[in-house]
């Protein structure tokens, strides 16, 4: 239970970084889209990267296969937190608008995760063999 918890806390900050940074930055995104969607891309990246290794602190094996879910965990819940953000309100889009302009940016998560697991991997079993 604890696991599944620390899970989904894990899974809403990666949600929420961006979203704060994106509400912050938003100002951008009318005169200069493109430099907005590059500061976002480099916030998604940057966010997965700190709360992967964060998450990766409390674990003593299985790495890759670890990553491969809280990759997919990560990503998943994004697209359902922003479902809920971007479905009505103000901030109402089509679900095709939506995919390509912030939802398939969130395909770079599991890619992130499972990178850094595989190093952890190859970590742990080098100094295994020290």
């Amino acid at each position: 239970m604890r696991r599944v918890l620390r899970e989904l806390i894990f899974a809403f900050l990666a949600w929420l970084i961006p979203f704060a940074v994106s509400v912050c930055i938003i100002p951008l995104k009318e005169p200069q889209p493109l430099l907005f969607d590059s500061l976002m891309g480099v916030v998604l990246a940057c966010s997965t990267v700190v709360l992967a290794v964060a998450y990766f602190k409390r674990l003593a094996g299985h790495y890759v296969a670890n990553a491969v879910r809280i990759g997919v965990t990560w990503t998943v819940a994004n697209w359902l937190i922003d479902g809920l953000m971007f479905s009505g309100g103000p901030m109402k889009m089509s679900l095709a608008q939506y995919a390509s302009d912030i939802g398939l940016a969130y395909l770079a998560i599991p890619p992130i995760t499972v990178g850094l697991g595989i190093a952890a991997s190859m970590a742990a079993k080098k100094l295994s063999r020290e």
